[in-house]
Order: C-alpha cells, then structure tokens, then sequence
C-alpha cells in the first residue's frame, strides 16, 4: 500500500513502473479474450502516446479531449496526455454532439481521442462549430472524413517503433518539469443547475486525494483486482477507480458494459468496485426477489441470519463490543447464508465504495452484514472528490464518514457544509466569476445541507434541491425518494412540490412483483401502460404510500402519485451519466402528469 508522496501522477506511473514492472497493470476485452498489461508494457505504451503527442506539438498546458467508454485505451491515452504536461479534458460518451462542441470549445481542445466510428460522427456533425480541433484519435480503425482527419491510436503511437533510450530520456525530462501545482484535468460539471463549467484540478488535488483514501481506508493493495465499469470522465472512478488502483500497483480490470457487470465479475472475480446507489439498490432488491421466492424454511433461515449479522455489525464495528457467542452465530448465518450470497459477486469481493449520491442507511447495512462492506463516501467533481468516507475504523449507517487528512468541515448558517483542504479545486476554467462565488472567505460552498455528529458529516440534501412548499417548509426530496424506493414494489421514485400545496411522486413500480400482482389478481392488461393505471394496481400503491407516510413527518407525506411504465435513464434524459436525477428535465417530461395532480386542489 503506498502512501509516498509524488510530484505528479506521470511521476507516480513511472516509479511503479520499475517498482511494479512485472505485476498486472490492466485487464480488459480484445477480440472476445480478456488481455493483461504489465506496469512496464503500461508505462511503455503511455511513453509512445506521449511520443506521438509531442510529433504532434502538443505542449505543456493544451488541452486534449477523450470522448470514449471505458476501456484500456483511455487510461493509456490519459496518461500519455498526461506525462505531455497537456490537460485531458474527459467527455462523457453519453453527451449530446451540442454538448460536445460546448466542452471542446470553451477548453480550447486541439486533439479529441475517440473510441470509434460512433462518437466520431457526432464530431462530424459540429465540425464547422469547433474549427480549431486538428486531430481525432481513434481507439477503432475506420475511414474518416477529409473534413475532419482521424488516425489510429496505434498509428500515432508507433506501436512497433520501440522507445529508444533518448526517446524515454527526453520524454521523462518532462515528466520532471510538471510541478504539484500543475493543472492535470478540466472536468466539465452535468450542467443540471445550469451551463456546465470547466472544474480545474491539479496534480496536488488527486495525488492527496488518492494518498489519504489509501492511507486511511486500507481499501486497495498490490493483490486487489478493481473491476472499472462507471465512467472514467466522472472524477469518482477516475481517482478512487483508476489513479487510486495504479498508485498501489493493483489491477485495473475493464468491464464490457454496465449491463455486463455481473458475468464480469465471475470472470474477473474482483475484489474491490466503485459504484453509485443505483446498482446497491437494485442488488439488494433482487436478492430480496429471491429470499421472497424461497421455501418458508429457507426463508425464516435467511431472515433468521440477517438478524443475527445486524447485531454483529452493530456489535463489531460501531460499539466496538466484539462477543464471542456472536461471533459464533454469524459465522454460522456467513456458512448457510452469505457465503452463497457473496459467490455471485465472483467470490473474492472484499468491500465496494460508494458515492455521487445518498445511499439508503439499510441497504448500507446489508451489505455490512453480508460481508461485502460498503465505504460510502462524500464529495464532488470540484474536490477531487474526497472529502469523506466510513471505512472498518468509522462507520455510522447514514452517515458519509469522518473527513479525510487535511480536510477541514465547517456548517454555515443556512445550514450549507464549507469546506477546506488540499483536494479543493484551482477554480472554474475561464470563470472567474463563478469561481469567486463559490468561496466564502477561503471555504468552498459544497451546495450540500448537513450536520455532523461526533465527527461524522450528514448530508440532508443539495441546496438547490429543497423543496420549499406553498406553506413554506423546506423539505429534502432524496430521503423521501429513499423511502419510497425501499418498498418492495418501488424501483425508482421522483418527489415534487416546490411551491406546491403537497408532495407527489413519480413512481416507477418493481416490474417483476408488479406482473406476479398482476397474475395474482388476474389483471388482463395489453401493456405496461394498461396494467400501471389498472384499478387495483392503483389501490395497491395506495395502500403501499399509506404504509410509507405513516413513517414521514405530515408535511412529507406524498398526497399523490403517478406510476411510470418504464424507468428514469440517461438514454431517454431523466438520468446524469452517474445516474442522479435530472430533476428539471424529469419535471418538464412529465409536467402535464403532474400538474393534473394538483389540478384538483386549484379548483
């Protein structure tokens, strides 16, 4: 586990390439097989990249742009970039080709790697909006257009041109030339709360960010295996996935897909994965499904060593009270139970990390209690992002930790959490403006409301987000989301009521108990659309918020609701590419459904 303290992460990559030289550095799919790099063939192909970069007079400070999925090209890409001293710019796959030409233009990127034809043609249809773009790089072989000229990724690295001794000289006098305060990445915000602005981030900013993560949570080491499925443009995967793996000479393994990350993980059987709420909830869901599916002595089995691991966590981790005699009982419940629960997970899974949104306090616990721990954390695109995290030390269910080293934590007034510490950004590229806006007297304005307790920080929501009501309470919409979406019959939920009367809710229902209802009750129906505003669906949903609003203060409870037929995605818009709710582009999608629901009440 390394805790060395480095000038820039080109520097920490070449140490680990002689430190680590004959260990694993990367796995991932070439042609149906899965492939692996060493630390020394990594830093070797990163060394071509940069090579090929400086025939293309890339100097320190341009900006370069990846517009690609994840996959092995784009940590040697960013690397290469990197070991330049230019600046990578990351775009999401997912974005919008007017997106794109807003990001490429406001960073001023000169080259774009590409991960194929697809995300090519979306440049081809702004060509003539980002004049200055030189090159496209491409991960894929494929005929470009003169228009817009693209060359392998092989072709511009040189791939059977060996570095030369003066070649790696030359290229890691550079490496030597990036000061700590050196600008490493422009990381561009969702644009959910308005146009999206450059984050700019230093070398310094990552390199204690992923230094204290390792140094108090004990999370990665040399003989752990990451599975990398969630976008590597989000600063989360970037440095708790990537630089955090690469720093302590693990394995960076590539998954084929977010939809194939359960058969990834038997064939890869990781130890460690980054995730967002989203894959926990529906996890934990599914293997709800099953227990529900079982035979009533399997079930009372099930529930019986769920019980029993409540306590022992409670016990082992958070009164720090170890009982022998529980000891004993959960080893037992682990035997019967969560041993064939953690086998899904490939076997080897030792703890996921959790953030970019709130996690339900119970699903955190499960998985605290099947013995696949759950590090959930805090921070944001504009601190590296870091700022604190539970870990085996310091847990507190629905809390997000205690501050990481150097991090600093103070509550304003309004109740907004300020910050202060090494990983806080250099500011907003070309923004000066809003850069001065969100600091208040040298402490960063998170935008999140919270508390904290006995050194443990509590998010309640984002500011922006509240909820103020006609009658003038503010409420937070996510813990009510949270809420709902824990019935068994809720996937996901969207709360509403700014300057409303009361609360409704968007409600996606949990397809598969929705259609085993259905038989039950013998609902003809011709499709989903039919069967969510089928009458006795609708009591049932009825009688499900009944039951959750007996739980919530009276001016949370939700009045009303809708039941969607298919699910919030980024695909039709209603999702970031980290899964949080879009909430204005929700609103304004179904804006007619929900104002109906007040309709009445006007009247």
């Amino acid at each position: 586990m390394s805790s060395r303290a480095y000038r820039s992460v080109p520097d920490m990559i070449r140490s680990n390439a002689t430190e680590f030289s004959s260990r694993l550095a990367l796995k991932y799919r070439k042609q149906g097989v899965f492939v692996t790099l060493t630390y020394a063939a990594y830093y070797e192909r990163v060394l071509m990249v940069a090579r090929g970069l400086g025939k293309m007079h890339v100097k320190p400070g341009d900006r370069i742009a990846i517009l690609s999925e994840n996959r092995a090209g784009w940590v040697i890409a960013d690397m290469g970039i990197l070991i330049t001293g230019a600046v990578t710019v990351p775009i999401y796959p997912t974005n919008t080709p007017e997106q794109i030409e807003y990001m490429i233009n406001h960073s001023g990127a000169k080259i774009v790697f590409v991960s194929g034809k697809f995300q090519y043609t979306k440049l081809l249809k702004i060509r003539e909006s980002i004049p200055h773009v030189e090159l496209v790089v491409s991960f894929e072989r494929f005929l470009g257009e003169p228009s817009l000229p693209v060359t392998t990724f092989y072709q511009l690295s040189e791939i059977d041109s060996p570095i030369t001794d003066d070649e790696k000289k030359e290229l890691e006098a550079g490496i030597d030339r990036i000061e700590p305060g050196d600008l490493l990445t422009l990381i561009y915000t969702s644009g959910t709360t308005g146009v999206p602005k450059g984050v700019m981030l230093t070398h310094n900013n990552i390199l204690t960010n992923t230094q204290y993560l390792t140094e108090q949570s004990g999370a990665i080491d040399k003989d752990d295996t990451l599975l990398s499925f969630l976008p590597l443009s989000h600063i989360l995967e970037r440095t708790a996935g990537y630089y955090m793996t690469i720093r302590n000479g693990a394995l960076l393994a590539f998954a084929d897909s977010i939809e194939k990350v359960p058969e990834n993980m038997f064939e890869i059987r990781p130890t460690v994965m980054i995730s967002v709420p989203r894959l926990f909830e529906k996890i934990y869901h599914r293997i709800f499904e099953n227990a529900h599916q079982m035979s009533p002595i399997k079930r009372s089995l099930f529930h019986w060593a769920v019980d029993v691991g409540k306590k022992y966590v409670a016990a082992t981790y958070i009164l720090k009270q170890p009982s022998s005699l529980l000891n004993l009982k959960y080893e037992l419940a682990d035997r019967l139970v969560f041993s064939k629960i953690r086998a899904r997970f490939g076997g080897n899974m030792k703890l996921f990390c959790s953030g970019g949104a709130p996690l339900d306090k119970t699903i955190n616990e499960f998985f605290w209690v099947i013995g696949i721990p759950i590090f959930e954390g805090y921070g944001l695109t504009e601190t590296s992002p870091a700022l604190s995290f539970n870990n085996f030390k310091h847990i507190r269910f629905g809390s997000v930790g205690v501050a990481l080293y150097q991090t600093q934590f103070k509550i304003a007034e309004d109740s907004e959490i300020l910050v202060k510490g090494p990983q806080v950004m250099a500011g907003y590229y070309n923004d000066p403006v809003a850069t001065a806006e969100s600091f208040q007297d040298g402490w960063f304005k998170t935008g999140d409301i919270g508390h904290i307790e006995d050194g443990f920080l509590f998010i309640t929501d984002r500011k922006k987000e509240l909820i103020v009501t006609a009658g003038g309470k503010n409420i937070a919409p996510q813990p009510i989301e949270n809420e709902l979406k824990m019935d068994k019959y809720v996937t996901s939920a969207f709360v509403h009521g700014d300057r409303k009367p009361y609360l409704i809710a968007l409600i996606v229902p949990n397809l598969e108990r929705l259609l085993e209802f259905a038989k039950e009750k013998h609902i003809h129906y011709y499709e989903l659309e039919d069967l969510v505003i089928h009458e006795p669906v609708q009591r049932l949903f009825e009688q499900r918020l009944k039951e959750i609003n007996s739980r919530l203060a009276p001016y949370e409870t939700i009045k009303k609701f809708v039941l969607l037929a298919h699910d919030f995605s980024i695909a039709g818009g209603e999702l970031t590419p980290t899964l949080k709710l879009r909430r204005k582009i929700i609103y304004e999608k179904y804006k007619h459904k929900i104002e109906d629901l007040y309709i009445e009440h006007s009247n």
